[in-house]
């Protein structure tokens, strides 16, 4: 009985240990990343997308071809900046964007997000670099093209 009292009283304590790591200041910096590359890009601002990234980014996509082969294609965070800089989202309108920013988990120095956009699914993963939250690596997925009637 006692064995299973210090064990529950170690996971406890473990857990709390954990909790102090995600404080509600990172949470609230992680998400402030995430908007900023997603906000970023619907208002055609390089400066918010770039202070959202990581300058060693890399964004990539599986794409199959007709012949059901896989690739990788990747850009970088230049890339996404000079996107940004020659209209990025702008034309989107404002009824069609979709902003919404999920955190999935946090763990010290590193976190995972995902970003619900107006035709694409961004999983984010971001790590604190030198004290500010940043966008290091995203997998990303086309949505279903709605057919028009």
């Amino acid at each position: 009985m006692k064995a299973l009292v210090k064990a529950i009283f170690i996971v406890i304590i473990m857990h709390a240990l954990s909790l102090q790591a995600q404080t509600a200041a990172d949470s609230a910096a992680i998400k402030k990343a995430a908007l900023d590359y997603v906000e970023g890009w619907y208002e055609g601002n390089p400066e918010r997308m770039e202070r959202a990234l990581h300058p060693e980014l890399a964004k990539r996509i599986v794409r199959t071809d007709q012949n059901g082969r896989s690739r990788l294609d990747q850009m970088s965070a230049m890339t996404l900046v000079q996107g940004v800089k020659r209209g990025g989202g702008k034309d989107t309108p404002i009824e069609q964007q979709q902003k919404e920013v999920f955190i999935l988990d946090i763990f010290q120095n590193t976190a995972s997000a995902k970003a619900i956009m107006s035709g694409w699914i961004d999983y984010m993963h971001l790590a604190k670099w030198n004290g500010e939250w940043r966008i290091v690596n995203v997998l990303w997925e086309l949505k279903p093209q709605k057919k028009s009637q």
